[in-house]
């Protein structure tokens, strides 16, 4: 089992907010959005306006080194109680035995912010285990698919609003994983919002994010699991005359994580809602329900392979022939339903 994470993302800000700071925060991981939202928060909410011009510096990985970023740490504030020194893109700092040096003993009126972007740190490394011991390590992880959802649903609840559950899907669907999109889309919903009627519905995300609340990959989902052929083959039409609204690349996640979903719901001992729920760590279970009734663990197990190959030949391999990604499509969708 792995080790529980020290510190959360809303640990760390609610410390940040109650002004309860560390004299070090190393930041690291794949998602930068939370990495961003941690060092503006700090870089925009320690120090006054007037304390900033002598207390806070910020500098880039590229064009310093590990001792410098030491030497700037080591500094007392001048007039204010504390100094930030904020390093971003700290991984393109080649060398960290100086910030180890540091890490031994660090000045405590010192706040500093170590932005290690598109990986991490050796956690392995001393480095880790010093700044561990005296503040903050935190690893910002991709969201998965499925954390999506409640990703959305909670960015918008910080805004005072709520959003229908097709809407949201919509809006996974079409943006997916990339928060720092994902949120300046969201963003657009509330553009002229009425502060009496603050509901995000699928026509406001049509209107707003220019995703068709008919035509895009999850009712092309919701199609294949309820076997509507006539839906399904519309919505493959529409894609074909209007490309930008779904391709075969956006929908082969979509589907492909639904019948993963699915085999590992014909496998479980109970097939109730609850059940299906708890496995997949979902809020509902609706479409599995119908899926169970529609698709056999054979035709699921070979919907799955079918998928792969289709993948496949879309990237060019185990291919024989030149079938258009339009055509790939087609096939697909025609294996499901039939």
């Amino acid at each position: 089992m792995a080790a529980k994470e020290k510190h959360s993302f809303n640990e760390i800000m609610s410390d940040l907010k109650a002004r309860r700071f560390s004299p070090i925060y190393i930041l690291m991981g794949d998602e930068a959005y939370y990495i961003d939202r941690i060092a503006e928060y700090i870089e925009e909410n320690v120090l006054t306006p007037e304390e900033r011009d002598f207390n806070q510096t910020v500098v880039f990985g590229s064009d310093i080194t590990a001792s410098q970023v030491a030497d700037m740490a080591r500094r007392y504030p001048m007039m204010a109680e504390h100094q930030v020194v904020i390093v971003k893109e700290a991984q393109n700092v080649k060398s960290l035995e100086a910030l180890e040096k540091y890490l031994k003993s660090p000045v405590k009126t010192t706040i500093l912010v170590w932005c290690h972007k598109n990986g991490t740190i050796d956690r392995r490394k001393k480095v880790i285990s010093l700044a561990d011991s005296a503040g903050v390590v935190y690893e910002s992880k991709k969201l998965s698919d499925r954390q999506l959802p409640t990703f959305i649903e909670d960015y918008i609840k910080s805004k005072n609003a709520t959003i229908e559950r097709k809407a949201t899907a919509m809006v996974a669907d079409h943006v997916g994983a990339d928060l720092h999109r994902l949120v300046s889309e969201l963003d657009k919903l509330f553009v002229g919002m009425n502060d009496g009627n603050r509901t995000v519905t699928p026509d406001l995300v049509e209107q707003k994010i220019g995703v068709s609340k008919e035509y895009n990959p999850f009712e092309m989902r919701n199609a294949i699991v309820a076997k509507n052929i006539l839906k399904a083959n519309q919505i493959i039409n529409y894609f074909e005359k209007n490309p930008k609204s779904g391709s075969l690349y956006a929908f082969l996640p979509i589907v492909f994580g639904f019948f993963q979903n699915l085999m590992i719901v014909h496998y479980l001992p109970q097939k109730d809602e609850a059940t299906i729920c708890r496995a997949l760590g979902i809020k509902w279970a609706s479409e599995y329900m119908t899926g169970l009734r529609n698709y056999s663990a054979m035709k699921t197990m070979n919907i799955i392979g079918k998928i792969r190959e289709i993948d496949a030949r879309s990237k060019g391999l185990d291919s024989t022939g030149n079938t258009s990604v339009g055509d790939l499509m087609k096939e697909l969708v025609f294996f499901i339903l039939h």
